[in-house]
């Protein structure tokens, strides 16, 4: 009975052992299996892929002349209990406006609300519909700097800074509530570019702000705008300046206008956009700058074909970032669109581009287009207009 109990001793001794060695054993190879596939992971890791130069962004622009809203424009627009819709009179233009990133116009008459009364020339105050209706077109970067901007005085200058403040997405400058307002540049960002607009006007129909509120309207001095562009240029990669300068109904720029035009282009200015002649002058490229020296009017109740033929300029921007971080900002696909405002008896007022014009609504109008063509072209006739085909 010993022996037996001693040979099972040995047995159970042994099939313990057999059991150690065996989970040692597949213990060793789980860890050497996790180990290698660790390894082979560590292997297979990508690599950071390396960035590609050059680097590209664009994006696209059109911009038009002044919203001077006469009486004879509000009140066709008026539907009935102090309600404006201006919808129909620009129907034609906005399908073209909404296909650009960014759309300029030029506010020329203000929007200072109707507690103060809506009025027509000399002394203006346009309805907030007609801001309204452009902002709904595509339009997102307005001038609000002209001379008719303290028409209503104190309070039409900051009823409508308060219009414009709170409508999103929206860059409108040329006209503050405050000193800190006109000191801060807005800087603005779409498609990888950054972007800011300063406006000023050369003149004032004889009225000025109270003394220590300039900034109610951005008027125009050397000083001024230098210290404005400093602040700004190394800050955003398009920098544009809207002016309103020049002669009233003339087609060539005053010498004013090309000696602003020299002064800006030196101060790194991108584009300079022209307003207040009422009627179109050229375009050319001075030194870096592209100048449009004035759009004309969009929309009006001027008399002549001159006041009421305008345009549209558009362009594409491209910034190039190459490999060592500097960038690049290049003004490319120029092209200008001839639009015309219709009206009769002093109604039924709609902006048409001249394509689209017969010589039903504008007699011998091909004629004008080649007029105002040549106008435009005067200083670089490399500039194409859309033809009326």
């Amino acid at each position: 009975m010993k022996r037996v109990f001693k040979y099972l001793l040995i047995i159970i001794g042994m099939v313990s052992l057999w059991i150690g060695t065996f989970y040692i054993s597949k213990t060793y190879m789980f860890e050497k299996s996790v180990n290698n596939e660790q390894k082979n992971e560590e292997v297979v890791v990508n690599p950071i892929e390396k960035e590609v130069y050059p680097k590209v962004h664009k994006l696209s622009m059109i911009m038009t002349g002044d919203a001077l809203i006469h009486g004879s424009v509000y009140k066709d627009a008026h539907i009935g209990n102090n309600i404006y819709d201006f919808t129909k009179q620009v129907e034609l233009i906005k399908p073209i406006i909404q296909k650009y990133d960014l759309a300029y116009y030029n506010q020329e008459t203000i929007i200072g609300g109707k507690d103060l009364g809506l009025s027509s020339y000399p002394m203006f105050n346009s309805p907030d519909e007609i801001g309204d209706c452009m902002l709904d077109a595509g339009f997102n970067l307005i001038s609000l700097a002209t001379n008719h901007t303290l028409d209503k005085g104190e309070k039409g200058v900051l009823y409508s800074t308060n219009y414009w403040k709170q409508k999103k997405n929206v860059l409108a400058v040329g006209s503050y509530d405050s000193i800190e307002a006109r000191n801060t540049p807005v800087i603005k960002e779409k498609n990888g570019i950054t972007y800011t607009m300063l406006s000023y006007t050369t003149v004032t129909n004889g009225l000025y702000p109270p003394t220590g509120k300039d900034y109610l309207t951005n008027i125009f001095t050397y000083e001024k705008a230098k210290t404005d562009i400093e602040n700004v240029r190394d800050k955003v990669d398009l920098l544009i300046v809207a002016m309103h300068w020049g002669q009233e109904y003339t087609h060539t720029p005053v010498p004013l206008q090309k000696e602003l035009a020299n002064y800006f282009s030196k101060l790194g200015v991108d584009i300079i956009i022209g307003t207040h002649p009422h009627v179109l002058e050229p375009i050319e490229y001075v030194g870096d700058t592209l100048v449009i020296y004035s759009l004309g009017n969009f929309i009006s109740a001027q008399i002549g074909i001159d006041k009421l033929t305008g345009a549209l300029l558009s362009l594409d921007v491209t910034k190039t970032i190459n490999e060592d971080k500097t960038s690049e900002i290049q003004i490319s696909n120029i092209n200008a669109e001839l639009i015309y405002t219709y009206y009769k008896n002093w109604k039924d007022f709609k902006v048409i581009p001249y394509k689209d014009l017969t010589d039903e609504i504008l007699p011998n109008y091909r004629n004008h287009y080649e007029k105002y063509s040549n106008v435009l072209k005067q200083y670089d006739n490399t500039i194409p207009v859309t033809s009326l085909e």
